[in-house]
């Protein structure tokens, strides 16, 4: 027999609306009065009926994250962050992907809309002005990253990406680089290309100027053909700056296919610093986002938004920091490099066989 909130709340001798208040998190109950009432759920092995509920309240529990893609590990972190700040105020998250597709977006945001969420954070960047505004005008919160202005209903999270983008372009100009490529996310995504706008304009004001500025998807083996631009240049680049930490791994291993050593021959550095970044061989030098801060900031912000009168929103700032690892060394001549690999050969060549004296 399913049993109700009623059931609950004589066993644990208080009324139903403190059951209420304790299954939602509330900060007014009392240490002892929560545990005898978790207790007794427990006993009874109570589930709330969450449309009932919505139906008595009419509002939902249900927060909306939508992301760009699902297997790509930038987002791990964020959803993760965003789930434990809405779970430990009592709310639901339903997790939605667009693939940068638009009417997968389209139908991303009926979704949202159908299932009555009380706000979204939207970190991607597929979606445009007139998406937002439909979700808006329904009553629904919305929290973006690095895409639009505050107003009602409507706050924004902006990733600083120029404080780590400076602290690594004199990273590498103090290892004594001179020549530097870029390999950029896709332009039609904003912030692909406010990374791309900030690379070239840092790289360019420390007499770095950035030659070839080229441009990949983020899948880990899609940097190659970019790569062999690069390559291809009158005058090589001995650092390449990638728009992503998978780019920079991908561009890492087509060039370990060249047979161009990195950091000797060429230096990398990615963005982002997800989890595999540390264990590329070499590990990533890399800018730092961070992104379970980024997810819990988010939902932050709309619980905030959504609990003031006029439900006006707000602007954010996360700042973003170097990560020095090994894939960015001393810039040498190519003269003095290829001395060293010859002789490093010799020595190999010279050393004496089994049985030798």
């Amino acid at each position: 027999m399913a049993h109700t909130m009623i059931d609950v709340a004589k066993l644990a001798r208080v009324s139903p609306a403190t059951v209420s208040r304790v299954l939602s998190k509330s900060p007014y109950i009392s240490a002892e009065t929560a545990s005898r009432v978790m207790a007794a759920v427990e006993e009874l092995r109570y589930h709330r009926n969450v449309h009932a509920r919505r139906l008595a309240i009419g509002k939902s529990d249900l927060f909306g994250l939508v992301i760009s893609e699902i297997v790509n590990p930038f987002f791990s972190e964020i959803i993760r962050g965003f789930q434990s700040a809405a779970w430990d105020r009592g709310f639901d998250v339903l997790l939605l992907n667009t693939e940068y597709n638009e009417k997968r977006t389209a139908a991303v945001v009926r979704k949202l809309i159908e299932n009555d969420v009380r706000g979204v954070a939207i970190i991607t960047s597929s979606m445009d002005d007139k998406v937002i505004a439909s979700l808006t005008q329904e009553g629904i919160g919305v929290v973006l990253c690095n895409l639009s202005p505050v107003g009602r209903l409507t706050s924004n999270i902006r990733i600083d990406y120029e404080r780590g983008i400076d602290q690594a372009i004199e990273h590498v100009a103090s290892l004594g680089h001179r020549r530097a490529a870029v390999i950029s996310g896709p332009p039609t995504i904003k912030t692909a290309a406010r990374i791309q706008q900030a690379l070239v304009e840092g790289l360019k004001q420390r007499s770095l100027d950035p030659n070839p500025v080229t441009y990949s998807t983020y899948h880990f083996d899609a940097a190659a053909s970019a790569v062999q631009l690069i390559l291809a240049a009158k005058e090589r680049p001995t650092v390449i700056f990638c728009g992503s930490d998978l780019i920079a791994m991908g561009a890492m291993l087509a060039l370990e296919s060249e047979g161009i050593d990195v950091p000797e021959d060429i230096s990398v550095v990615g963005i982002d610093d997800i989890p595999f970044a540390s264990l590329t061989r070499p590990p990533l030098t890399t800018i730092g986002v961070p992104r379970e801060r980024l997810g819990v900031t988010a939902f932050e912000a709309l619980d905030k938004m959504l609990k003031l009168k006029r439900h006006k929103g707000a602007e954010y700032v996360l700042e973003t920091e170097l990560v020095i690892r090994k894939s960015t060394g001393p810039h040498t001549q190519t003269g003095q490099r290829k001395k060293k690999k010859a002789a490093n050969r010799g020595k190999v060549k010279d050393r004496p066989g089994p049985g030798e004296s």
